[in-house]
């Protein structure tokens, strides 16, 4: 909603009128967290989740871990039980280095979040040349960073593998999940990118592409997931808050079934 300029105060009215349960606060847009953590209760909305962005650390500032543990602060004053940092690709850098990069950076950022008693996880995340698409990609730094969890994200999961087969190999560790939509072919076109699994990827809104996202909300269900889902929409075919009215309408007539 704010990359189409949506305030703070539009964002939470849109979900209470949906009404939604919870928030994920993805930046704090300049406002005093604990002001947000108010906004958010006095509309009868559960802080979920706080997404921020490690700008320093893809910029190479060597002061990037003072940002982070500044957001941590901001989550804690959130009330916010989870935090989950993109992991922004690097176009100049292999997929590969740019996930050892992210995992020596999380190894110093976990112990943090842990102290603060809020649960790290990084998402699927889009690309090529992305370092966190698959579940083997998420495993990888699992090993080095054993207090690491995943938000799991259908959209993005599936520009690298089969979704529903991503979201239960990572069964044990999904704590948080997006929900996205994507048109996807085999051939490049404008508005179009590229993904690992070699296909074409552009948003659409979720239930109106080509992800299953019934089959993901149905292998939710089988695992016994019970946390919160964001809803994302990254085009702009569609103004934000209606197209968060017509995302909840689909989802919840998939969950009457």
């Amino acid at each position: 909603m704010s990359r189409q300029g949506f305030s703070v105060e539009e964002i939470i009215k849109t979900a209470a009128d949906l009404k939604m349960e919870g928030i994920d606060w993805v930046t704090t847009y300049g406002r005093n967290p604990k002001e947000l953590k108010k906004m958010s209760v006095d509309a009868g909305l559960e802080v979920a989740c706080h997404t921020f962005f490690a700008e320093k650390l893809l910029a190479g500032d060597n002061k990037w871990l003072d940002e982070v543990k500044q957001s941590i602060d901001d989550a804690v004053e959130l009330g916010a039980p989870i935090i989950m940092i993109p992991t922004g690709v690097n176009e100049e850098m292999p997929r590969r280095d740019s996930r050892y990069f992210w995992i020596d950076a999380l190894k110093q950022i976990a112990p943090f979040a842990e102290q603060a008693g809020i649960t790290l996880t990084i998402e699927n995340y889009p690309g090529k040349d992305s370092a966190f698409v698959t579940a083997a990609d998420f495993f990888e730094a699992k090993v080095q960073v054993p207090q690491l969890k995943l938000t799991y994200d259908d959209g993005n999961a599936a520009s690298g593998e089969d979704p529903v087969n991503s979201l239960n190999l990572c069964k044990d560790d999904i704590v948080h999940v997006h929900f996205k939509d994507w048109y996807i072919q085999d051939q490049s076109e404008e508005g179009y990118r590229e993904m690992l699994n070699g296909k074409y990827f552009k948003p659409a809104l979720i239930g109106q592409g080509d992800i299953p996202t019934s089959a993901c909300l149905k292998a939710l269900k089988k695992i016994g997931y019970d946390g919160y889902i964001n809803i994302e929409y990254e085009g702009n075919a569609i103004p934000a808050n209606k197209a968060n009215e017509l995302a909840i309408t689909f989802l919840k007539n998939i969950m009457k079934e």
